[in-house]
């Protein structure tokens, strides 16, 4: 009997020594990631079979402050949220409030999109599964970058505005703007603001104690997040970036230990930590299941063979285990929640820069790790890549003020001032004033006030446009069409490099000279 305890606590010995050594080995390349990404501060949390496993946040959260990140380390989850937004909706299915294929209209009678038969058609689904005809981040210039005026009531009547880029049902295109409106029926529904929703029904009832529906909500607290982005190549400390106009999109601020609980909830099928149900097994099943899929790359990493969207997750399958995923982004931080729950397994990464190289290195090397997948140094593999992507993008924005420059010293074939500056409107925009200050011409932006910057001649009927914020990294083209007499009549922009986040939606922008 005594030899058998004793082999016993020689392997529970053994057992917590390799623990201790592949926790060593973690927050090793954890630090090695935030090196090689120049990312400030990141929290990383695992939860395996309804324990949290690790929690831990490194570096600062403030390269302004210095102050270290922890494991309470508020951060804006981004697009992480809709997750929420979208529980929130099964709560309200539940109740017997809605159904999935309700009609938006019968919430918010005077919604309309650009298409009639859309506008009569369009369900609450159809709103939070990226399948409603719009593209990739179109009419996000409505609420981003932050600082903008329109509310969202105005977002919700401009929708109607935006032709679609593909028919009904057919393309998952992610957009944020649906969301927007989706959260508006919780509001029509419940009378509560969306943030007060998912902190009273969804945050409180899961034991997520530390946060907010929106960031306005956690201005009060100390422990959170400056956002970073680069700026000549170094990460620096820039302003928060959401507006609350958005927040179902994308508002909420967590930290490590509650989105470790979030995810605890998640894998435990719905189930709170007083052993209530968050959401019926008959609307989980709605949640994760594929409701529009895309395209999968014949070689990947990890075997997939289906990938798309359910309700406020991406859905595929990793080495032959479904996978429940999403990740968010703002300008100045990005995030990533994923589980496995077959394996029982989640992983959240929170970061205050906005590399997803560096999320991706840490989630796919602890997946690897319960997967069985031997070491593939995803480090370097990342690394390397982006350091080549970023030559690219770097030599596509040279090669562009090269020309610019060029351009300028040829002052004869310059467009004058009379011929372009005056003020346009986009109907879902808004206006845009293009002024003469001295020897320099201006854009400034009247419900985006943050999007303001010079332009700089590039051709006979265009310029580049270099937005003041260079956190932003979205300078762009501004091409004008002039009419018989040499007066420009419309101008349309377009992004100068593919580094520009899709939010920053210059192309669907119709700028007409009023």
């Amino acid at each position: 009997m005594k030899q058998k305890l004793s082999f016993f606590i020689f392997l529970l010995t053994v057992g917590i020594a390799n623990a201790q050594v592949e926790e060593k080995k973690l927050d090793e390349l954890i630090q090695n990631t935030l090196k090689t990404f120049d990312v400030p501060g990141m929290s990383v949390g695992i939860v395996k079979d309804g324990k949290i496993t690790y929690s831990k946040g490194f570096g600062v959260r403030s390269l302004t402050t210095k102050q270290p990140m922890d494991d309470n380390t508020l951060v804006g989850i981004a697009s992480n949220s809709k997750g929420f937004t979208c529980v929130a909706l099964a709560i309200l299915a539940d109740e017997g409030k809605l159904n999935w294929d309700d009609k938006v209209s019968k919430y918010i009678p005077e919604f309309q999109m650009y298409d009639p038969y859309v506008s009569q058609n369009v369900t609450v689904k159809d709103l939070i599964t990226h399948r409603a005809g719009l593209g990739l981040g179109q009419g996000d210039l409505m609420f981003f970058p932050e600082g903008g005026s329109l509310s969202v009531n105005d977002i919700v009547h401009n929708v109607r505005y935006l032709k679609p880029e593909n028919p009904f049902r057919t393309t998952l295109d992610y957009n944020n703007i649906m969301f927007i409106v989706a959260g508006e029926v919780i509001h029509r529904i419940s009378g509560l603001t969306w943030a007060e929703f998912i902190e009273q029904k969804i945050m409180k009832p899961v034991g997520m104690t530390s946060s907010f529906g929106s960031y306005n909500r956690a201005k009060s607290s100390a422990n959170k997040i400056d956002a970073h982005a680069p700026v000549d190549g170094k990460a620096i400390a820039v302003p928060h970036d959401w507006n609350e106009t958005a927040n179902a999109a994308g508002g909420i601020m967590s930290n490590i230990k509650d989105m470790t609980t979030w995810a605890e909830c998640l894998l435990n099928n719905f189930t709170t930590k007083d052993g209530k149900k968050l959401v019926s097994d008959k609307n989980i099943q709605q949640l994760w299941s594929l409701q529009i899929p895309d395209r999968v790359a014949a070689k990947n990493p990890y075997d997939t063979s289906f990938y798309g969207y359910g309700l406020g997750w991406f859905l595929s399958d990793v080495k032959g285990h479904k996978q429940v995923q999403h990740t968010g982004g703002l300008i100045g931080t990005v995030t990533q929640f994923t589980l496995i729950p077959d394996l029982k397994l989640g992983i959240v990464v929170l970061t205050n820069q906005q590399s997803g190289a560096a999320f991706n290195t840490i989630t796919n090397t602890v997946k690897d790790s319960y997967l069985g997948v031997a070491d593939r140094n995803w480090l370097k593999t990342y690394g390397d890549r982006m350091t080549k992507i970023n030559a690219d993008y770097d030599k596509q924005k040279k090669e562009a003020f090269t020309k610019s420059e060029t351009f300028k010293k040829e002052k004869g074939l310059q467009p004058k001032a009379e011929q372009f500056t005056g003020t346009y409107n986009d109907i879902w925009f808004g206006d845009v004033d293009i002024t003469q200050q001295g020897n320099a011409y201006r854009i400034s932006c009247k419900n985006s006030p943050r999007l303001k910057g010079e332009l700089l001649p590039y051709s006979n009927n265009s310029f580049i446009i270099k937005w003041d914020d260079r956190s932003y990294d979205a300078d762009a083209y501004i091409i004008f069409d002039y009419d018989e007499n040499g007066k420009a009549q419309s101008a349309r922009l377009k992004a100068i490099s593919d580094v520009t986040d899709f939010s920053f939606d210059f192309d669907d922008l119709d700028l007409r000279k009023k």
